[in-house]
């Protein structure tokens, strides 16, 4: 005989509340309601080391799909509940029953149990409008119970004929999510989130003699099969795991059939428990940070994608599973934020990153030239997010030279420049670099003519980073593109004639008015270059930071170093004033030609005044 009763919450206004709100995506349900069916069997494992119950042949979780009746159905044999217990742990919301469990018998352990039945279960209200519960308890002599609800606060319960030990949830599924009665969403959701649970996962397992109805001689019987792995790569310890266990466990996780580089186990118990695999994926692409997948798991029960609070923001660029029991399943990121614990966990994980980097760069050097294509985007981002991680890793930073070679960042900072070095003029060691190759292929053959070297930084990140190691190492080191200090690493050392450089300065000088550059002269080394840009970097980075926050590009700082070494810059102290302007005009251009694209009115202009220099050549 069936009675009501009233779910006892805090107030009448929760239900709507819990239906709707208590979760940020409705479709976790599933996770709630196949987890608390993990919970029963763990339980009722614990019972068995005890003594206290019986061993089971197989531990499995049942889930069932009916389109037609609209409803979903996930079902355990696990512990089960006397009718005392379900009053107890469904119809009073706030009360946990592992909690319960948990505190009865702690003196034998409860890991891998969750504890969050209570809310957990009425989650499944955000896509049902009626609930049944078929339970059995493993105690001997216990009745089935039956309850149900359609979630407006009352509830009716009474026996059941129910033969088995565990418990069986009947969601009848509102109108408008009948979606969650399709076996293929079903099995989308239970791949999302339950993937890696510990016990054996079922969807709509067929009958053994339906499988086996066209089975011919000779044939292996055919079995339901799982829709999950209940002991993931990641539980092993790393000397079992092989490497092409790593790359399987990798495919079939993340969907990428690009192998990826490297990988990074963790396993430790102390002094919190955590196991993972972290992967350094192949990047696609140079031009930007590409955002990995970490996904981060509580006693093998998925929790999220690329929680930052626990996983450093860097460390997304990877791909992974992590998984620490020590994270509550269900806690709101305020917690997390300000867990020390947490903390904790996302240092410990930086500090195995960096060391697996180290061990790299020290062991195997080669290889880790060879990755480093793929890995600097990631180094450099975490130390730039990252003091902590800069300090650990600063030392396995490289950089590619002109000469194709890698070397070191620590080898290219000078001695450090005391205050009263400063004051007298003295500058940090200048480190020169090149932001694209082919655009600046003219200053890289000057700088190659002089025997001068300069670093690639051609990343997306580069700009951002070399301004963070100015900042850690302001008296060491001071970045300068190609571009940005002609005068002084390609001038040629000796006197200057005052009266030439005047006249050639003055040339320039009326044949660039309105130009807005600023015009000087220098012996330079390369005679075959007339006129360089050179572009202050101050000003340079500070168009290019207005530019990267679409603040529009400010006029960067550009002078026209003009070659009085170039014997076509002499030539013009001959020529008459029109051959002059001309000449210097074209000369500007070809100077900015090397420096950056010409607008189209520049173009226009040069490829008129190169006209008009090839009909005077003829004609002459």
């Amino acid at each position: 005989m069936e009675r009501q009763g009233n779910i006892k919450i805090a107030s009448e206004n929760m239900m709507p509340i819990i239906k709707k709100w208590l979760y940020s995506d409705k479709d976790i349900f599933l996770r709630e309601i196949v987890s608390n069916a993990s919970d029963a069997i763990t339980k009722y494992k614990k019972l068995v080391t005890l003594g206290e119950a019986t061993e089971d042949e197989s531990y499995k979780i049942v889930v069932t799909t009916d389109d037609k009746a609209g409803t979903l159905t996930v079902e355990d044999n696990g512990i089960g509940m006397t009718e005392e217990e379900v009053e107890k742990y469904i119809t009073q919301i706030a009360f946990s029953g592992a909690a319960d469990f948990l505190e009865k018998y702690e003196k034998a352990g409860g890991e891998g149990i969750i504890g969050h039945f209570g809310l957990g279960f009425y989650s499944a209200y955000m896509v049902s409008d009626d609930i049944e519960i078929f339970t059995k308890s493993y105690r001997e002599g216990s009745k089935g119970v039956h309850w149900q609800s359609d979630g407006n606060s009352t509830y009716t319960i009474g026996e059941c004929d129910k033969e088995t030990r565990g418990t069986k949830i009947v969601m009848h599924l509102a109108e408008g999510e009948k979606e969650f009665a399709r076996e293929s969403e079903v099995r989308k959701l239970l791949n999302k989130y339950c993937s890696f649970m510990p016990y054996e996962i079922y969807l709509d397992p067929k009958p053994e003699e339906e499988l086996n109805k066209d089975l011919k001689e000779g044939e292996e019987p055919k079995k339901n099969t799982p829709v999950n792995t209940t002991e993931p790569l990641y539980l092993k310890q790393p000397k079992d795991c092989t490497e092409e266990e790593y790359k399987d466990f990798y495919r079939h996780t993340f969907a990428d059939f690009n192998e990826p580089l490297f990988w990074i186990h963790l396993n430790m118990e102390y002094p919190f428990r955590l196991k993972g695999i972290l992967y350094f994926p192949k990047v696609r692409k140079q031009v930007t940070l590409e955002r990995g997948q970490v996904k981060l798991y509580c006693n093998q029960v998925y929790i999220a994608d690329n929680i930052k609070e626990v996983i450093p923001e860097y460390l997304m660029l990877l791909n992974g599973v992590i998984d620490c029991p020590d994270i509550p399943l269900n806690v709101s990121r305020s917690f997390l934020q300000n867990d020390a614990e947490v903390q904790k966990i996302a240092r410990h994980i930086t500090k195995k990153v960096a060391d697996k980097l180290k061990e790299l760069y020290r062991d195997d050097k080669e290889r880790y030239e060879n990755c480093w294509s793929d890995i600097a985007n990631f180094i450099k981002f975490g130390c730039v997010k990252d003091d902590r991680f800069y300090e650990q890793v600063k030392d396995i930073v490289i950089y590619k030279d002109l000469d194709g070679k890698y070397v070191p960042l620590k080898s290219m900072f000078g001695e450090e420049v005391s205050e009263e070095d400063a004051k007298n003029g003295k500058e940090p060691q200048a480190v020169y670099y090149v932001s694209d190759e082919k655009k600046q292929a003219q200053y890289i053959k000057m700088f190659k003519d002089a025997g001068l070297n300069a670093i690639v930084c051609d990343t997306y990140i580069d700009p951002h980073f070399i301004s963070y190691i100015e900042y850690k190492n302001p008296t060491r080191v001071r970045f300068l593109r190609i571009d940005a200090d002609i005068a002084g690493a390609l001038k040629e050392a000796g006197e200057e004639n005052a009266d030439e450089a005047k006249e050639i300065q003055g040339i320039f000088e009326k044949a660039l008015e309105g130009k807005h550059v600023k015009v000087t002269t220098e012996r330079l080394k390369d005679a075959d270059v007339p006129a360089v840009v050179n572009v202050s970097e101050f000003m340079r980075r500070m168009s290019e930071m207005n530019s990267f926050y679409m603040m529009g590009e400010s006029a960067a700082d550009v002078t026209l170093v003009v070659n009085l070494n170039s014997a076509a810059v002499q030539a013009l102290k001959g020529a008459g004033e029109e051959a002059q302007k001309l000449s210097a005009l074209q000369m500007y251009y070809l100077a900015m030609l090397a420096y950056k694209q010409l607008s189209p009115d520049e173009l226009a202009e040069y490829t008129r005044n190169q006209s008009e220099l090839i009909k005077k050549y003829l004609q002459n």
